[in-house]
């Protein structure tokens, strides 16, 4: 008899996870037209070859088509890369895994995890206690530690296929802005989705029954170019949205109250010898109900024109700006990339039951703010109940910067949540009551015996 608090994430997985990182799987948008297509057709086998000896089959391993993307809410860089770059779609697969039999919906748990990633090269890398590379914690390491939950539910449950449905999406364009339109919401859409549904991001192991939901705004500036040595002559784009990058990052914050603003890339030019009279700066704003998206994005235009109007005063006397501030209001338009998505702002009591009382996970608290991801696509079905739950936390293991990171330990107590999930959840289609988390394997406090079955 031994104790544990962890399932354990064996030398297979850990070489999966490897395998995963050394992949380049940032997606086009993130990348950028000049680079290499993401390698995530390979990723995918990959994955699935994992999954198989524990019993998935493939049920779908393709690409979203032109047809799913005929739908309100697609944010408009997808829909122009779709039009003006041949490959897009194609070189950005989904995959659906299954265990065992097919079980209608209130029998099924789907599990999604995002095999692309953000642009950036980091180094690959396991010590031991530690993996590094892009994708680490955000998403391949909970992808991998998801199958090693799974296989610790088989190992307390091997017939779990036959008894309840299990489903693992992982997807391709859940990052560079696509927000899973070409995804995860065509999946669901097709109907491979489960009554318990949960997305496979960076928690601290805490179950988040909230998913926040994303603007974008582009404000442009469409002016003249001038020579260094005359710039009065021209239209400075750069200090005009320096200017409304400041303005726009002190007025709009405190009227987020349920989410967050981020004033996000700024582009001109990168010479010295010019003025650059065109460029655009980019705003993502995020909203955890319709009545923020509303005031936000009101706001949003309310303040483009009051930063313009201080912009006029304040440089109207400078020299070399005096062009710039008396046709700002002319040469800038904002122009919205990204608005009208769904948030999850719930999930239902049954589900936060079987997740505290049976599984034991720990609730996300409601005074700390929801984060954006795929799981906003299962925010309007009435027969589903959806969470975000995995290993990590975005700022802690530098998600989406240098340096990110996971620990063996976080993969290994996240397989362990997943096995009590998939424990309780069985428990409530066939028992019809939500047991004790105690009862199951991998408990908080459980003595587990090696090798036992049920």
């Amino acid at each position: 008899m031994t104790t544990t608090t962890g399932a354990p994430v064996g030398p297979a997985e850990q070489g999966l996870l490897l395998d995963l990182l050394r992949l380049p799987t940032a997606g086009p948008l993130e990348t950028g037209a000049d680079f290499p297509e993401p390698q995530l057709w390979a990723a995918g086998r990959r994955y699935a070859e994992a999954a198989a000896p524990l019993g998935f089959s493939v049920v779908h391993h393709a690409a979203a088509r032109p047809e799913d993307l005929a739908v309100d809410g697609v944010p408009l860089p997808v829909s122009e890369a779709v039009a003006d770059r041949p490959g897009f779609l194609n070189c950005q697969p989904n995959l659906v895994l299954r265990l065992g039999a097919d079980h209608p919906r209130h029998r099924t748990v789907m599990f999604n995890v995002h095999l692309d990633t953000v642009s950036g090269v980091e180094p690959v890398g396991f010590d031991g206690r530690r993996f590094t590379g892009r994708g680490s914690v955000d998403a391949k390491g909970p992808a991998v530690g998801l199958l090693a939950g799974i296989r610790a539910a088989l190992a307390a449950r091997p017939r779990l296929g036959d008894e309840i449905g299990v489903l693992i999406q992982a997807v391709a364009g859940e990052e560079g802005g696509a927000l899973g339109t070409i995804g995860t919401r065509p999946l669901v859409d097709r109907g491979w989705y489960g009554r318990l549904n949960v997305f496979c991001e960076p928690t601290g192991l805490r179950y988040l029954p909230r998913a926040s939901a994303a603007m974008t705004a582009r404000i442009r500036v469409d002016g003249d170019d001038a020579v260094d040595d005359r710039p009065e002559h021209g239209h400075n784009a750069t200090v005009l949205l320096g200017h409304l990058a400041q303005h726009l990052g002190r007025t709009l914050p405190p009227l987020a109250a349920d989410g967050r603003v981020c004033v996000a890339g700024l582009t001109t030019g990168s010479l010295h010898n010019r003025v650059y009279g065109r460029g655009e700066l980019l705003l993502n704003l995020s909203y955890t109900s319709t009545e923020t998206a509303h005031r936000l994005k009101a706001a949003t235009g309310d303040a483009l024109r009051t930063g313009i109007a201080e912009f006029r005063t304040r440089f109207a006397p400078v020299r070399e700006l005096a062009r710039t501030a008396q046709d700002a209001a002319d040469i800038t338009r904002l122009h919205w990339l990204k608005s009208g998505l769904p948030a999850l702002a719930h999930t239902p009591a049954w589900a936060e039951r079987l997740l505290e009382d049976a599984a034991g996970i720990e609730r996300w608290p409601d005074g700390e703010s929801a984060f954006t991801c795929d799981a906003i696509w299962l925010a309007d079905r009435e027969d589903a109940a959806t969470v975000v739950y995995g290993p990590g936390s975005l700022e802690h293991n530098h998600a989406h910067a240098r340096g990110e990171f996971v620990d063996l330990a976080d993969l290994e107590a996240f397989a362990a949540g997943v096995a009590r999930i998939l424990l309780a959840f069985r428990g409530t289609c066939l028992d019809a009551t939500i047991p004790s988390h105690h009862s199951f394997p991998y408990s908080r406090d459980y003595t587990r015996n090696e090798g036992r079955s049920q």
